[in-house]
């Protein structure tokens, strides 16, 4: 089955009003072919990021956002929010999130629902840490962490989501799963959503995540069920990140 790639780059907490004027720049003239790209800035840079690529078929999207839809929440962002200003996409589950403040299963899956629900495709972040892996308890982490998700929104929510696999040991480390150990994986989740239903698990976008770069993106993307990836320290460098997605289409 015939599945568009996505690369996204998650900026964290990084940028200026520069980078956004430069890599909006370099990826207009660049027009990578075959694969769908989004960018998801720290929140102040949405409004400039998105006038900057008006236009240009690439997608805006948020890093985050808040389970309510509004209320006395200080410091959150709605998902509503999030459409004004043009984002398509949200990240939820990120391992950031889930380490540094605490978000657990129920809260991600939480997430996730109000991105569906507010009309945003949630990139719902799986992966395990070192000792994990160590442990052989890879695959029981991200189908947990998966599943979640899956029983809290029904695996229809899958329809319209993106699942991204990030070793939590790869994460800005300069380590990167093998292609082999990477798709294993992938395959796997594809396993655990086609349990539920075939179809759908046939359509589900997958990426890898963990210190892509241009020299190792495009064996990894050739795996059978990677289908692009969610790109950190890379997407800030615009011929980097050009040269990721053109691997990825």
């Amino acid at each position: 089955m015939t599945r568009t790639p996505l690369v996204a780059g998650n900026w964290k907490m990084n940028g200026s009003l520069a980078l956004v004027r430069e890599l909006a720049g370099a990826l207009r003239d660049a027009k990578p072919e075959g694969v769908e790209v989004a960018l998801c800035p720290p929140y102040p840079y949405l409004p400039a990021l998105g006038e900057a690529l008006a236009g240009s078929g690439l997608a805006l999207g948020a890093q985050n956002l808040a389970d309510h839809a509004d209320g006395a929440f200080t410091g959150e962002v709605s998902a509503e929010m999030l459409l004004e200003f043009g984002c398509r996409f949200a990240i939820v589950g990120h391992s950031e999130r889930r380490e540094l403040y605490g978000e657990d299963d129920d809260q991600v899956a939480s997430k996730f629902l109000r991105a569906r629900e507010a009309g945003l495709t949630p990139i719902l972040c799986v992966g395990e840490t070192l000792r994990q892996r160590e442990a052989e308890e890879t695959d029981q982490v991200v189908v947990r962490q998966l599943m979640a998700v899956v029983e809290a929104a029904g695996v229809e929510a899958l329809e319209r989501a993106v699942l991204a696999y990030e070793p939590v040991w790869a994460i800005g480390t300069g380590l990167t799963a093998t292609p082999e150990q990477a798709q294993a994986v992938h395959a796997g989740l594809r396993a655990a959503v086609a349990d539920r239903d075939a179809d759908i698990a046939g359509r589900l976008r997958i990426l890898y995540g963990g210190s892509v770069k241009a020299d190792n993106a495009a064996p990894l993307f050739a795996q059978p069920d990677i289908d692009g990836g969610l790109i950190g320290g890379a997407s800030l460098k615009a011929e980097e990140f050009i040269a990721i997605c053109r691997a990825a289409g």
